[in-house]
């Protein structure tokens, strides 16, 4: 990023399926700080970011946008599905354009002490490729994510549930990339947890 352009403090906020990062995220919006949906960003870039849809095309032939020009997602979802190694091709052409997108974004809010970048994948704050500048991990447990989820999308089995949570970061490790974490575990008020929060960022953007 240019040092001559000033951006608000970027703050990461993450966690696995039914956490409810999305819940504290509308809380920092009721707050009056700006969310960036890096996840809904992605979606929109790739069905719109021409330059995206060229390196897409590229990458997985012409069966990846429709005769409309939208992105193929199904087709694009069963290609990447066994191939781990083309789905990590295919993220590395996506970030990139999330990350300028974010940037972008960022800077029509300089009047804001700082902004929320939420996402079920985000780094730890400070490494390469990464422009947050501290991140916040939103924990919950297993049984209690099972059971928001279900409670969202009631096709789902448990099973089914169990099977996308382990295909996700453990919590584990999210806390070890974590500056902060929310407990939103129905025993530990999640208002007053993020008011802290709240607190400590404007006195650091300022």
């Amino acid at each position: 990023m240019s040092q001559s352009v000033k951006r608000p403090l970027l703050i990461g906020v993450t966690g696995g399926i039914g956490s409810g990062k999305t819940t504290v995220c509308r809380i920092f919006e009721a707050l009056g700080i700006p969310v960036y949906s890096a996840d809904e960003r992605a979606k929109w870039l790739v069905d719109h970011d021409a330059i995206l849809k060229s390196d897409v095309t590229r990458l997985l032939g012409s069966e990846a946008y429709d005769e409309a020009g939208r992105y193929n997602r199904s087709w694009v979802a069963a290609q990447v599905f066994a191939k781990p190694d083309l789905l990590l091709q295919l993220n590395a052409l996506i970030h990139p354009r999330v990350y300028a997108d974010t940037e972008l974004w960022a800077r029509g809010y300089a009047d804001k002490p700082y902004l929320i970048k939420e996402a079920a994948l985000l780094r730890a704050a400070g490494e390469d490729g990464n422009n947050l500048d501290k991140l916040i991990v939103v924990q919950s447990p297993l049984e209690l994510r099972i059971q928001r989820i279900h409670q969202r999308d009631p096709h789902r089995s448990e099973q089914e549930i169990k099977n996308i949570i382990s295909r996700q970061m453990s919590d584990e490790e999210r806390v070890q990339m974590a500056d902060y974490v929310i407990y939103n575990n129905e025993t530990q008020l999640l208002i007053p947890q993020v008011l802290r929060l709240h607190e400590t960022f404007c006195q650091i953007g300022l």
